[in-house]
Formats: C-alpha cells, structure tokens, sequence
C-alpha cells in the first residue's frame, strides 16, 4: 500500500524543466540587444508616443514655437552680444568708404545677426582688397582688417586709366592722368601682365623722367619708351634694361635725343637703327644734293 502511494506522488511531482516557450523566452533575454532595446529602447519609445500626442495639436506647437523665439530673442539682445561700431584697419579712406557701403550694417546690431562669411566675400570682392579678415572684439567692436593693393602703375585701356598694383590687376579706375602723376603710364595689349618689368624700365629712364610719357606694350613681346615730342625708342624683346641704358648713355655723351631724331631702334642692340624727323631727313637730303652737286 505504502508502496502505491509512493509511486502515485511520484507521478503527480512537477517537472522541473521549462517549458520549450519559457525556454526560447530565457534565452531571447539573454541577448545583449534585447536586453538594451527593453532597457533603453522601451522608455524612449514611450516617451516619443507622448510627446507626439502632446505635439499633435496644432496650438501647442505655436506655443512652443512662440516660446523658442522668445527665449532666442532674450538672449540674442543681451548687452554683451550687441555690436556698436565698426573699426576697419590697413584701408585708406577711400576704400574704407567702399567697404562700409558693402557692408551697410546698421549699429548697433546682435552679433548672432551678423553672418560674416558672407560680409568677408562682398568686401574681398572689391577690387583694391587683397586680404580682409574679419571678427567681432570684446566691447561691441567689429574688427575689419584689411590688406589693400597698392597702385604701383596707370594701365591706359579702351575702358580709359585704371590703377593696377605689381600683379597687374586693376585696383581702382582713374579720372585723368594728372590726378596721379606721381604713377608711370603704361598702354598696350598685355601691359597688365609685365608690370614688374615696366617698373625696371621707368627705374633705368631716370636720368629721362622729364621727358618720358609712358610704356607702350608692342604685340606682348617687348616694350616702347614714348617720350615728349613723338620720340620712341623701340626695345628688344629680352634685354630691354640694358638696350635702354645704352641709349640713355649715348644721350648723355652725343646728345642723341636732343637732336631731330624720331625713333631709335634698339630691337637689334647690335646694331641700333636712327630715324629722323621729316624735317631732318629732308635738310640730309639737300645736304648730299649739294655735296653731290659740288662733285
């Protein structure tokens, strides 16, 4: 009997194995992702289905939005962030003109409503910046530092005079040509492009500077000295500096430019070419008229 019983509790004891669901579920909880998504991923997922039944309605919206501006336009008039002046360096006065009526900002100003990327391209732009850079100092000041292309020459164009710095571009247009004698004068196709060169020539015609006018560029190749009274001396494509002191030291020793001579060639330095004016060449004609009428 006893021995009945026994075997009949045995048979009615709990299996203590898992179930096959509860086991998968045990080991789907032991996976690093699951665990992460139900720890992190379950409560964000709550809160964002709040917060889109909340933002549903359109007012709320508004409200929020309202609130933003707000907030943003509190801070953004704070004292410390507003700008009251403007300080611009390495500009003369005419270009610093220029630049305030690019940059045509009205103080005092936020200076979360100045975008100075776009104020530093407009004020590169002009042509006699070289470099500008730009930002806002402690105290309200913004800070323009500019590094201005200096005029070195006057280029003569179709287009009229413009003043053009040692690279050849132009940085500002002139009225007339006595509004800067102090610059040289230099013409022709390709005159912007060997600038430095002009300047080495006008340098060498010193002991001329009186009577130069200016540089004419001939076909982009080589230079012509213009000098009062329609006198030209044509100069070699290299060499040109020495072709031209030459002449200038047979000025010095002849006279040579203080004579009816109208052009000197020194395209061939060799052997320079002398052509006179109408009215010498017309007394060297009677001349061996009269040399050949005496023989």
């Amino acid at each position: 009997m006893r021995q009945m019983i026994r075997s009949t509790t045995t048979a009615l004891r709990r299996d203590p194995a898992p179930s096959r669901l509860n086991y998968r579920l045990q080991r789907l909880m032991l996976t690093p992702m699951i665990r992460r998504l139900l720890r992190v991923g379950l409560p964000l997922g709550c809160v964002a289905l709040v917060l889109a039944i909340y933002l549903s309605d359109q007012g709320r919206r508004d409200g929020i939005a309202m609130l933003i501006e707000d907030v943003k336009s509190t801070v953004r008039d704070r004292p410390e962030f507003m700008v009251k002046l403007m300080a611009i360096d390495g500009a003369s006065a005419g270009l610093a003109d220029d630049i305030r009526e690019v940059m045509a900002v009205d103080f005092p100003v936020s200076s979360f409503d100045l975008d100075l990327t776009r104020m530093r391209l407009d004020v590169a732009a002009l042509p006699a910046v070289a470099r500008v850079d730009m930002r806002v100092r402690p105290g309200g000041v913004l800070e323009v530092d500019i590094s201005e292309r200096m005029p070195v020459a006057i280029l003569r164009s179709r287009n009229g005079l413009d003043l053009v710095d040692r690279a050849g571009i132009r940085v500002a247009p002139l009225a007339a040509r006595s509004a800067r004698p102090d610059l040289p004068l230099i013409a022709g196709t390709g005159a912007e492009g060997a600038v430095d060169e002009a300047l080495e020539l006008f340098a060498a015609a010193a002991p001329l500077s009186a009577d130069v006018r200016g540089l004419v560029r001939v076909g982009e190749r080589r230079w012509t000295l213009v000098m009062d009274d329609n006198q030209s001396v044509l100069l070699p494509e290299s060499g040109a500096v020495q072709a031209l002191e030459q002449v200038i030291a047979l000025n010095q020793v002849q006279q040579l430019l203080g004579r009816d001579v109208q052009i000197v060639d020194m395209r061939n330095p060799r052997r320079p070419t002398l052509r006179l004016s109408e009215g010498a060449a017309e007394k060297m004609r009677e001349i061996k008229v009269m040399e050949l009428g005496d023989d």
